[in-house]
């Protein structure tokens, strides 16, 4: 399928929040971080965790607010234990998708290939159980994906996982910095994987911050508010436009939150692309 023919809506209709963002806030007061999410001006959220509410107890409280679960994370824990109860509190919270945030890995975290290929069966098993239930299963890419393989022609581990994942059953959320971290350009992995990539999470990094680096780990003080560091947005959300991506979520996780949210949200609304 071409990309042209992908086309999604202006990123700016789908522009939320994922309550991440709102940890600190969050174990202070479940219903105060909801506060905050709602005086931001957004609509759709991505969830991480409920807080200290049960998923019924979340949803009372978001609808309250005029906001709409459209994705949930669920660890890579969760998924295999129980994947029951994850498909249990996404059909409560009425969520389209369920993300699965960060691999399983032995400690010296390395996404090897054999890695990749035991993850893809994993991922498709998970990925057709949800399916049953109208709910799709994504895998959030955060740079250990990125290693090149034996074959040294350029393929990355990634290009394993996206191969011999079933995309009617997988999909994959994009976050922007740590691609970026990893050396690779978002760009050209929309332009590769059109149609994979359905949800968005949007950071910015600090200016001179040395990128190729596969750890998935940078200290808080790397991220910045978007629009004051080194990744040019602009191009890249105009080309995740291009490949079909549905949502996009502001994801926080500098030092000084409550400050960086409202500043990164009045600079992704300025964009014209």
């Amino acid at each position: 399928m071409a990309a042209g023919s992908l086309f999604a809506a202006d990123f700016r209709e789908h522009l939320g929040l994922q309550l991440y963002s709102l940890r600190a806030q969050t174990k202070e007061s479940t219903t105060g971080a909801l506060d905050l999410a709602k005086s931001y001006g957004v609509k759709e959220v991505e969830l991480a965790g409920t807080g200290d509410l049960t998923a019924e107890k979340f949803l009372v409280e978001l609808k309250a607010r005029g906001l709409v679960p459209i994705s949930m994370h669920a660890g890579h824990q969760q998924l295999d234990k129980d994947l029951a109860a994850v498909i249990r509190d996404a059909k409560t919270l009425g969520v389209k998708f369920v993300i699965c945030p960060y691999p399983k890995l032995d400690k010296d975290k390395v996404f090897s290939e054999a890695v990749a290929r035991q993850f893809a069966a994993d991922f498709n098993k998970w990925g057709a159980a949800l399916k049953q239930e109208g709910i799709r299963f994504g895998f959030h890419a955060h740079g250990l994906e990125f290693r090149p393989t034996a074959a040294g022609n350029g393929e990355t581990v990634f290009d394993i996982l996206a191969r011999e994942t079933k995309p009617d059953l997988v999909c994959f959320q994009m976050d922007i910095y740590w691609v970026t971290y990893a050396g690779q350009d978002p760009v050209k992995l929309f332009e590769r994987y059109p149609g994979r990539w359905v949800t968005v999470h949007i950071k910015d990094m600090l200016k001179g911050l040395a990128t190729g680096v596969h750890t998935g780990n940078t200290p808080p003080t790397a991220k910045v508010t978007v629009g004051q560091g080194q990744i040019d947005h602009p191009r890249i959300l105009k080309a995740a436009q291009k490949a079909g991506v549905q949502h996009y979520f502001l994801e926080d996780e500098t030092p000084t939150p409550l400050q960086c949210i409202p500043d990164s949200f009045k600079y992704l609304r300025s964009l014209k692309l």
